[in-house]
């Protein structure tokens, strides 16, 4: 989305039109998720996606018609029966819900992209509601924004009091991962909340062969990676070429030089119990939301013993995540990195972590279903 709102600045700043049209919600299984966007230009370009197909042509097309003739921003609910999937090749069954938002003038978006840009790049992070529904009898416009910035100050409005107040609480929880939801007020109103910081943050603490292990995976899942290790040999860019920083320091040093966020995750993986311990404390000290040690339950209690004794507030002892990783019968330092990566993933994203097979049920009904259509076809 980065690239929506960077081109939003540069047209905007020319003083040039826009749309832009985003996925505020979805149903069953679709190409694309809420916060998806699709900024479309003048000349009937664009930028990002909805998720291909007639879905985004359908969407596109009312984007440049909706600039050309004017007028407020619309909200469009997008069905995907078997007939559309087919057309495009995909396997969806679900619905989308679009809000297509036209930007006339410069006042109107500017500030709060250059913004979110700024969020983007570590500035603070902010969050937009956007009202879908007006409540009953209410003459608030599809399409009001209320601005929540990370410092608590607002602008904008959703012309109802207490949508504002439970837009911006709702907000604040968001702007940690930049996640977004879509709320259906008790009277009646609906609203979309999208929230924007930097992008998530990988801080490993230790750089052996389990570090080397779950490093390979960082960037390719967007993460920014920062590796810290007291021993040059085990922190340096030939051992960890993709990594945006590396600090060969020991970590209760690094993690001070380190630009560590709520949107940070810290893996703590080193050479022994002394430096587990006084790492995973510089680590919980900080302020990122997902701190994890590696190690078994006897190591991570006398650990947890040890932070005890330290003065670690109990509170934050809870928060930490350890032994880390899903249990998937790990052994070998990449298997162990799968299971760490999937925890930090599940934590950032949401989830349940449970398998996602057909039920014993839904397969039944498919097997009749297929019974039933052999039986039509040898009765006709």
């Amino acid at each position: 989305m980065q690239d929506v709102f960077r081109e939003a600045v540069s047209l905007l700043e020319k003083d040039d039109q826009l749309v832009v049209a985003t996925v505020i919600r979805t149903k069953g299984s679709t190409p694309q998720k809420p916060g998806a966007k699709l900024l479309v230009r003048k000349d009937g370009t664009g930028v990002g996606t909805l998720g291909g197909g007639c879905v985004e042509g359908d969407i596109w097309f009312e984007a440049t018609q909706l600039m050309k003739r004017g007028g407020s921003a619309l909200y469009r609910e997008y069905e995907l029966n078997e007939d559309l999937a087919a057309e495009d090749g995909l396997v969806c069954g679900g619905t989308m819900f679009f809000l297509i938002d036209p930007i006339y003038s410069p006042d109107e978006y500017l500030p709060y992209a250059r913004e979110i840009e700024a969020a983007y790049q570590g500035k603070g992070p902010v969050a937009v509601a956007t009202l879908i529904k007006p409540a009953a009898g209410s003459n608030a416009a599809l399409g009001s924004k209320l601005f929540v910035r990370g410092d608590g100050s607002t602008e904008g409005a959703l012309h109802d009091a207490g949508l504002d107040e439970d837009a911006g609480e709702l907000a604040q929880g968001l702007m940690i991962h930049g996640k977004s939801e879509y709320v259906v007020a008790d009277n009646g109103a609906e609203y979309f909340v999208e929230a924007f910081t930097t992008p998530p943050q990988l801080v490993i603490c230790g750089g052996g062969h389990v570090s080397k292990a779950i490093a390979a995976h960082a960037s390719s899942l967007g993460f920014r990676l920062f590796i810290t290790d007291d021993r040059e040999e085990f922190a340096n860019r030939q051992r960890f070429p993709d990594a945006n920083m590396v600090v060969a320091k020991a970590p209760e040093e690094a993690l001070q030089d380190l630009p560590i966020n709520p949107n940070t995750f810290i893996i703590v993986v080193t050479r022994g119990h002394r430096f587990d311990a006084v790492a995973l404390a510089a680590a919980a000290a900080t302020e990122a939301r997902y701190v994890g040690l590696m190690g078994s339950k006897r190591k991570t209690i006398l650990i947890y013993e040890d932070l005890v004794r330290m003065g670690v507030p109990v509170d934050r002892i809870r928060e930490v995540r350890s032994p880390i990783g899903l249990d998937i019968k790990a052994r070998t330092p990449e298997e162990i990195a799968i299971s760490i990566i999937a925890e930090v993933l599940l934590f950032r994203l949401g989830g349940t972590g449970l398998p996602m097979k057909l039920e014993q049920r839904q397969i039944d009904r498919i097997v009749a279903k297929v019974e039933a259509e052999k039986a039509l076809a040898v009765a006709d």
